[in-house]
């Protein structure tokens, strides 16, 4: 009886084990198939921009702070200083997309280059036309003087699956063709300073050189553009993030066509909706972007979006994180309608508003800067005193009280702070100190209330609770 239960194990493990093996990935024909279409970039550019380089990352790549980066050119020992033209330096990689010449990269790594070098895997070096490029998407379009070129095939990066294979082909540190594989960590992340790109986020490793280079499915198609990590030493720490092969194509198309990229603008700025603030406003769940100012001239002003409003749904999509929204309303083009469904003042409502074109860094200052219309023993410990003309003007608030002390209570706990502004309570106007303080003293008790505030020109929602 032992005997056979021997040689059953024996079996099982005999047969188990090619099963298994077979069901990892073959990247050996998918690196065959597809490397040929993938190129190295390189620029020639004035040492003024190296200097600029140097200002965050020091030639061993001892300055990088703990945040992301943008992958720059491979860092040497020694650099010159001098504002002259240098020898063409190893940026990052690009991938062909049309058999007349048209490839893909990252924005950063041909920004402020004089000259971009494009080398090919049968070893040609081409000079290339930057078509265009677009700095919010870290998009680039170039073009080569050249026919019958190899290319990728494109994919479609929504159909991507968290745990799916993936593999990535480039020129970390100069090493052409360098090819490391990976697993979708996740997908949509919204990192700092890029509203409007939902990356996919890898564990495949990556590292400077392999910015503008492909990520591909198991199908061998391009999904994603490579294009940041998050480090604390300049090298791979396991969290790389790629622009979507979907976002980038759009781009593309924009630049090739126009020559500059247009998107949608909303006009609102928007806070996270944590646990407290849910209660207060009524949601079953910490969902949603919480629109904490409704910029003037804006087509969400237009429309009639109001501060303390809780957008839920964009065009049919659930916004789960207020960080979503972004990515939602960047994609619908200026002009049409969208449909946005909100929860105001406990009740839910449908709002359309025709979407506008997204401004430039500069316009955008401008219409912050644009004076908003006025908004209209105490419980919360509070002492306040009228706004007055100076806070007016300098942080743009059109009416309210001053926080002048705050005591012990409910919103010391909440975080108030001598010197915020308040502009809402409990989804009612706060119109000056007499109003503040008849709003106060019918707040509940128990249940948290928002209250919106403006801290230093930033405006802000922090849910009240006064204890029972």
């Amino acid at each position: 009886m032992k005997h056979l239960i021997r040689l059953i194990i024996s079996f099982v493990f005999i047969v188990s084990f090619p099963l298994s093996a077979a069901e990892l990935p073959d990247f050996k024909s998918l690196v065959k198939e597809t490397s040929p279409a993938v190129v190295n970039i390189s620029t020639i550019q004035k040492a003024s921009a190296t200097e600029r380089f140097h200002q965050f990352l020091g030639p061993n790549g001892e300055e990088i702070p703990e945040m992301f980066r943008h992958f720059f050119r491979i860092p040497e020992s020694q650099q010159d200083q001098h504002p002259r033209r240098r020898a063409p330096q190893s940026l990052g990689s690009g991938f062909i997309i049309s058999e007349d010449g048209y490839l893909l990269t990252n924005h950063h790594v041909i920004s402020g280059a004089d000259k971009v070098i494009v080398r090919l895997a049968d070893r040609r070096e081409l000079e290339a036309e930057v078509i265009g490029s677009d700095e919010r998407s870290d998009v680039a379009l170039l073009k080569i003087q050249a026919e019958d070129l190899p290319t990728v095939e494109l994919g479609e990066s929504k159909e991507l699956e968290v745990g799916e294979w993936v593999l990535a082909i480039g020129s970390p540190f100069g090493f052409d063709h360098s090819v490391t594989a990976g697993i979708v960590s996740a997908k949509e992340r919204a990192l700092a300073n890029e509203t409007y790109v939902p990356f996919i986020q890898t564990d495949v490793a990556i590292n400077p050189g392999n910015s503008g280079g492909p990520l591909f499915n198991l199908s061998g198609e391009v999904v994603g553009i490579n294009s940041q990590i998050y480090t604390r030493s300049g090298g791979f720490m396991g969290l790389s993030f790629a622009i979507p092969i979907d976002v980038a194509m759009d781009v593309a198309d924009q630049l090739k066509s126009n020559g500059y990229v247009t998107r949608g603008w909303l006009g609102v700025i928007i806070q996270e909706v944590n646990r407290d603030l849910a209660e207060s406003f009524g949601l079953d769940k910490p969902a949603g972007a919480l629109v904490a100012k409704v910029l003037p001239g804006s087509p969400a002003e237009a429309a009639g979006l109001q501060n303390g409003d809780v957008i839920l749904k964009f065009e049919g999509e659930e916004v789960n994180l207020s960080s979503d929204l972004p990515h939602f309303v960047g994609r619908v083009k200026p002009g049409e309608k969208a449909r946005v469904e909100i929860v105001r003042s406990g009740k839910r409502e449908t709002i359309w508003v025709e979407i506008g074109v997204l401004p430039n860094q500069d316009e955008l200052a401008q219409v912050h800067k644009k004076q908003t219309q006025p908004e209209g023993g105490n419980v919360l410990k509070l002492e306040v005193v009228e706004l007055d003309e100076q806070r007016k003007e300098k942080w743009q608030v059109g009416s309210g009280v001053v926080v002048k002390k705050v005591g012990p209570g409910a919103a010391a706990d909440a975080g108030l702070m001598a010197g915020d502004v308040i502009t809402m309570l409990n989804g009612e106007k706060v119109e000056s100190v007499s109003s503040f303080q008849s709003i106060s003293a019918s707040l509940p008790k128990g249940k948290a209330v928002p209250m919106r505030i403006v801290r230093r020109g930033s405006p802000l929602f922090i849910p009240i609770k006064i204890p029972q």
